[in-house]
């Protein structure tokens, strides 16, 4: 049962009322989640979320929850000036009995706990359209409402998360060291990686010479990261902010249009399925800049598009080296998963590559568009 799971932890966290139930949320690559139901005296149900953070992945679980705090509290405020409701326009953290943002178990076990957003749903594709250009929407404005946060003060939780660069000689270390004994079969897989590696390192590039500038970002912009109202399909706000941390916009920009604009799932074993949807590029492009006109960079404008493919590479490429070193990272449901996930974010990359003119043209539109506008 799930409860035997999660019990020992449940007194820990200032709760509001009786436990009632609790459901696992199977979604998710990362940490381990539960949808929680309490009833208070006054017969009102309450819901929070549980999460047991991944002490592999986040090495050091009280810098994240640093980082959310304080980037949630900033969002808080900023979105009360604003007239939005903070209760619904970002997280909240809920605290445990010592007063603390998390909760250590005797097993050495990190656990938070977050007020439930009713009402609203994470979708993990795109059911609808609209739903794509309000997760624009909602990353755009997510930048916008922390562009006055100063990003170099947070911690960098999972250290070079976007150091393409870095990840690359990673990659080429793990397929020296062969820790899983499975890079015999992977000649083309490992020769695409080394045909792109002066590409994908372009972003980090163009950071170290201060050409693009440092932002809080979220750095795991899928559309199941984005809470959707269900009564008016538009979006309330981003989720899963383990990765907030400094970086550029293009990361953001790049893994959305990734994850929400391809016609396939991120596992799809049938490759021949995937392709770049141009349509849903277009949507959620136009939501993202419509909320982040006049505060980015020229720089950061010009170069959206390299983000989709600086970010379809990197993942591939973190799928395989984890194929590699024997699925020590990602939850996988077979011993081919990573592989299959690899496989299907190349396909992917290489549809995109073969609309990189067109993808270009677009944004560039969507741009003067929205500059014109606001000199008229």
């Amino acid at each position: 049962m799930v409860y035997n799971d999660i019990k020992h932890v449940l007194g820990h966290f200032r709760f509001e009322g009786v436990y009632l139930s609790a459901e696992e949320i199977q979604s998710g690559n990362i940490n381990n989640t539960y949808h929680l139901s309490y009833k208070t005296r006054e017969g009102k149900t309450t819901q929070y979320v549980l999460q047991r953070i991944n002490n592999y992945a986040f090495k050091h679980p009280e810098q994240v929850m640093s980082n959310i705090v304080r980037v949630t509290n900033h969002l808080r405020a900023n979105c009360a000036q604003l007239g939005l409701p903070p209760e619904r326009s970002t997280l909240t953290v809920i605290e445990t009995d010592q007063g603390k943002n998390m909760y250590v178990d005797g097993r050495g076990s990190c656990w938070r706990a977050y007020h439930f957003i009713d009402q609203a749903r994470a979708y993990d594709r795109v059911e609808k359209p609209e739903h794509f250009y309000e997760a624009g929407v909602a990353f755009g404005a997510f930048q916008r409402l922390l562009a006055d946060f100063p990003a170099d003060e947070l911690y960098e939780t999972i250290p070079d998360f976007h150091n393409t660069r870095k990840r690359f000689y990673t990659f080429v270390a793990s397929v020296a060291e062969d820790r899983a004994g499975r890079v015999k079969d992977l000649e083309p897989e490992i020769d695409f990686f080394f045909e792109r590696r002066k590409r994908m390192s372009k972003i980090v590039g163009m950071i170290e010479q201060g050409i693009l500038p440092l932002r809080v970002t979220h750095n795991d912009t899928k559309i199941n990261n984005v809470l959707i109202d269900t009564n008016t399909d538009k979006a309330l706000c981003p989720i899963d902010l383990d990765t907030v941390m400094p970086g550029s916009v293009l990361y953001d920009y790049g893994d959305a249009i990734r994850f929400g604009a391809s016609t396939a799932a991120e596992d799809e074993p049938d490759t021949e399925k995937i392709h770049l949807d141009m349509e849903l590029f277009e949507l959620f492009t136009k939501g993202f800049v419509s909320r982040t006109k006049g505060f980015l960079t020229i720089a950061e404008m010009e170069n959206l598009p390299l983000g989709i493919e600086v970010m379809t590479c990197e993942l591939a490429m973190r799928f395989l080296t984890d194929y590699m070193d024997g699925d020590l990272y990602f939850k996988v449901r077979s011993p081919e998963h990573n592989l299959i996930r690899a496989r299907a974010q190349m396909k992917l990359l290489t549809d995109i590559e073969s609309k990189r003119g067109a993808i270009q043209q677009t944004v560039d539109q969507f741009i003067a568009r929205e500059v014109s506008a606001a000199e008229s």
